[in-house]
């Protein structure tokens, strides 16, 4: 059996590197996998994060409201098992229990409740729920074994909050650890404990490193010290160096591997042999093979030409730990048992919810009437169209025949806009010569009802650029063209007879020919232009006069814009050389600094300074960061 344990930063994250979450767990080829900070909230579980074939998950999320812990911390472990249901594999857990205090979720109620009353009775219900809510701890009981992955608490310097916070949680933790002992069961304890136990265990550590209370509390609990378990990693590989887990994301220090071991593997209680009293039986030595760290999982790789200069060139794709791995031997199966109720597959968000007809009927009525609100909404009443108007006989666009009144009249007496019409009253007319122009109505009135796609792209169309807002507004001349669109062939024989009776100027064909291209406002019905047609002079110069003013004044708009970018291009590359002159250099190696901001509250709280660019590394390593420090501001630091 292999166990693996990983903070994956994120679990999103990496199920979009290795482009499915199956792929991810595939990857290890193991038989458990524990993962620590998924960041994910209990309703942000879905099939894709949660449900990998061939695997059966549980998980464990924040329920805490507090600032800057929504969607933190997380936890899920990961089984691989053949059979889900009446299987015998150990892999697959005979029971589940969410957080490790009792109080949230088991799938064996009576073993939860004798679990919580033995040796946590001196906590109060809240300080139980306080460690218990912010999704740290899953527990899965593998019948030879109880399975503890884990995500510890980060406690900062001067934070008194947190600390307190971190010692409750252990302190509570190692209380259900002796619980579990007494009872004669064998305990396996994965995850990033956010503690380096030892000085070998951190680069380059001062010399108060293994003072610190928590590295204390941990050493205490080791077989050396007196305590029940073994550091795994430590049994195996008891003199090896620079082994790390964890490096800084924002310093470089994966470059130099300048990082410090906090992903741990521990086991307590006594081996699956009969002979387990005989001296020199234990979990390490009867049934761990090994256990290493997977390197080819760290972000950045030895010997690639990516390189740290205040940052990376490009983005690694990875977490900023690295796994740790323990494979078993002469692990027996279990009795016959099914997937606890605690898994992913019986939560309802990831296999959706049991409906009743009733709820399938009243949605679908439901999804009705939205859909008829929204149709109505969109379309008032005073703009649909009802019935005809027969009495309708010519457009009134650029009419100009005698005995022609303009008046409105209204399609349906309930509407509130009415539509123009023409009504003759001129009988001197012949019906075939009258104007018998149809109305072209406007398209708010003439167009269907919109289907989803026309909805669609009419939404689209009201986003708008920035750069929309210093084009010049094209309304004025849009309104002319289309007014000109709507003159029909019928509609300009009757201004041609009407102007009969003026005598027109004799001008070339040519010229003639010329001036009509540039009008854009015959309609496509007029065919080709008749050489005995007569042409306006003083219309075609009006066109011609209004051409070439809004060509020169569109000329001059992309002149000043041009200059606009121009002179913002030179003031910025100004800028830019100004903030290089007073960027200092490191003292190391005569480089220009990168610029910081102090983001921990405290009296220099948003002060800005100058450090290193390269990244960091061991101070015997000339290539890596030699340590300049310079404030940004000459003056006094605010106290």
């Amino acid at each position: 059996m292999k166990i693996v344990t990983y903070n994956v930063n994120g679990l999103r994250q990496r199920v979009s590197q290795f482009g499915s979450l199956l792929k991810l767990l595939n990857s290890f080829d193991a038989d458990i996998i524990c993962i620590q900070e998924t960041k994910l909230r209990r309703q942000e579980l879905t099939a894709e994060l949660a449900i990998a074939d061939g695997y059966e998950s549980f998980f464990s999320c924040t329920r805490t409201s507090d600032k800057g812990r929504t969607g933190y911390s997380g936890v899920a472990t990961f089984c691989r098992v053949k059979s889900a249901f009446s299987s015998v594999e150990a892999a697959l857990p005979i029971a589940a229990e969410e957080g490790f205090t009792g109080l949230l979720g088991c799938s064996r109620k009576d073993e939860a409740a004798s679990a919580v009353a033995e040796g946590l009775v001196e906590f109060s219900r809240e300080e139980l729920l306080k460690v218990d809510s912010e999704g740290r701890c899953i527990i899965t009981d593998h019948g030879h074994f109880v399975l503890f992955n884990l995500y510890g608490p980060r406690a900062g310097d001067g934070d008194s909050e947190r600390i307190q916070f971190k010692l409750n949680f252990f302190k509570i933790l190692e209380k259900r650890w002796e619980s579990l002992l007494c009872r004669g069961r064998r305990i396996f304890v994965v995850g990033d404990l956010n503690i380096a136990p030892s000085a070998i265990d951190r680069c380059e550590a001062g010399p108060d490193f293994e003072k610190n209370e928590f590295r204390t509390w941990f050493r205490s609990m080791l077989v050396e010290s007196g305590g029940h378990f073994f550091d795994v990693f430590r049994a195996k590989n008891p003199n090896r160096r620079e082994a790390f887990t964890c490096w800084p994301s924002n310093t470089g220090a994966e470059q130099f591997n300048y990082g410090t071991r906090i992903d741990h593997i521990l086991c307590a209680g006594p081996c699956l042999h009969e002979e387990h009293d005989v001296e020199g039986h234990n979990l390490v030595t009867c049934h761990i093979e090994e256990c290493d760290i997977l390197t080819e999982y760290k972000r950045w790789k030895p010997g690639s030409a990516t390189r740290w200069k205040g940052g990376w060139n490009i983005k690694l794709e990875g977490s900023d730990h690295a796994p740790v791995y323990m494979c078993l031997r002469e692990i027996p199966d279990v009795l016959e048992h099914s997937t606890p109720s605690l898994a992913a597959r019986y939560l309802p968000m990831v296999h959706g919810v049991q409906q009743t007809l009733v709820s399938v009927l009243m949605r679908r009525q439901a999804t009705k009437q939205v859909k008829s609100d929204v149709v109505s909404s969109s379309f008032p009443d005073e703009s649909i169209i009802s019935g005809g108007c027969s009495h309708v006989k010519r457009s009134i666009a650029n009419c100009d025949v005698n005995g022609t009144e303009i008046s409105c009249c209204s399609l349906d007496q309930d509407s509130r806009n009415p539509i123009l019409k023409v009504v003759d009253h001129s009988e001197d007319l012949k019906e075939e010569a009258a104007c018998s122009t149809t109305i072209v109505f406007n398209e708010e009135y003439a167009s269907p009802l919109p289907n989803k796609r026309t909805r669609k792209r009419a939404r689209k169309s009201q986003q708008l650029s920035l750069r929309s807002f210093f084009r010049k507004s094209q309304n004025l001349d849009d309104g002319i063209e289309n007014s000109t669109n709507d003159i029909s062939t019928s509609q300009t024989g009757v201004l041609n007879s009407n102007n009969q009776s003026q005598e027109a100027p004799v001008m070339d064909d040519r010229r003639c020919s010329t001036m009509q291209n540039d009008t854009n406002g015959i309609s496509s019905s007029q065919g080709q232009e008749e050489p005995d047609r007569p042409c306006s002079p003083t219309q075609n110069n009006t066109n011609g006069n209004a051409s070439s003013q809004g060509q020169e004044e569109q000329d001059g708009s992309h002149y000043l814009e041009k200059q606009k970018k121009s002179d913002a291009l030179l003031e910025w590359q100004r800028i830019q050389q100004l903030m290089q002159n007073s960027i200092p250099l490191c003292k190391g190696h005569r480089e220009p600094c990168v610029s910081r901001v102090v983001k921990k509250p405290g009296p220099n709280f948003g002060h800005r300074f100058y450090v290193c660019a390269r990244a960091e590394g061991p101070s015997s390593n000339p290539e890596a960061n030699c340590g300049y420090f310079r404030w940004a501001s000459t003056k006094s630091r605010p106290k």
